[in-house]
């Protein structure tokens, strides 16, 4: 599938469900590319931990912040394994490319529904062999909501890197939760409770798992409850996160603004 903008069955998958996946966009040669840059990332943060990082816990879980970006370590702690960084984007060329991806962004126009989108942030969630762990059930719209004021208009859009399976811990979206806007967020469970779901507020039986091959996009509302299960296999199951929003607004955790994929011009004009 090439630079398309959305099918009318998509259309109707992201109104009534709030998500929807085109599968195999990029090619094998194309997502090898991608995971080389991914694992380019992952040391230089490494190495920016080692050297200058600042680590700190919240709820027993370890994180470091670097010059630019928030690394989240695995959750064992007897594992040295990186888990999340927010954002990457900027660590590496390739990964810098994948925001301007035409594949992306052509569809992410009609969802954002403006012409000129920008990126307002990124990560790359790590799910090594038999060590990655799951996330629990969340919607990326609390976080954001005091940064944000148009959430609705801030699609997320996953890249697969890798196969992905119930077995190595596919993403899974529960359909329609977006309907409901901002969900109750579970109290008295840690810092970190009110920024998870409370499971009263949806039905876990909704939930649509998308396993699907290296090179997939997942499209999902910042209004989904998401979530991911650990990985129990002997294969990786890695992915890069990207959400955009309206053009011209600044990213969230870096003070710059990202525009994406240029602005399209109508046939004819100058």
């Amino acid at each position: 599938m090439g630079a398309e903008g959305l099918s009318k069955s998509e259309r109707l998958a992201w109104r009534e469900q709030g998500c929807f996946s085109r599968k195999a966009v990029f090619s094998s040669q194309e997502i090898a590319a991608l995971r080389q840059a991914v694992e380019r990332c992952v040391v230089l943060v490494e190495g920016e931990i080692e050297s200058s990082g600042r680590g700190y816990r919240i709820d027993g879980n370890r994180y470091f912040e670097t010059e630019d970006a928030t690394v989240q370590m695995e959750h064992d702690p007897a594992s040295g394994a990186v888990r999340v960084v927010e954002p990457f984007h900027h660590l590496d060329a390739r990964c810098d490319a994948l925001v301007d991806d035409p594949r992306i962004v052509v569809p992410v126009r009609e969802l954002v529904d403006d012409e000129r989108v920008a990126l307002f942030t990124d990560k790359i969630n790590l799910k090594r062999p038999y060590e990655g762990s799951g996330f629990r059930w969340h919607q990326d719209s609390p976080y954001w909501a005091h940064f944000a004021s148009e959430l609705e208009r801030m699609p997320n859009v996953l890249v697969t890197l890798d196969d992905a399976s119930a077995q190595n811990g596919c993403f899974r979206v529960i359909a329609g939760s977006h309907k409901r806007g901002m969900l109750p967020g579970l109290e008295g469970d840690g810092t970190l409770g009110p920024l998870f779901t409370d499971p009263r507020g949806f039905d876990a039986s909704r939930q649509l798992l998308f396993e699907v091959p290296a090179g997939s996009l997942v499209f999902f509302s910042a209004h989904s409850v998401h979530g991911s299960e650990p990985n129990r296999s002997g294969r990786a199951r890695r992915a890069a996160v990207l959400t955009y929003q309206p053009g011209g607004r600044r990213m969230f955790k870096l003070d710059a603004r990202r525009e994406a994929g240029g602005v399209l011009q109508e046939p004819g004009a100058a």
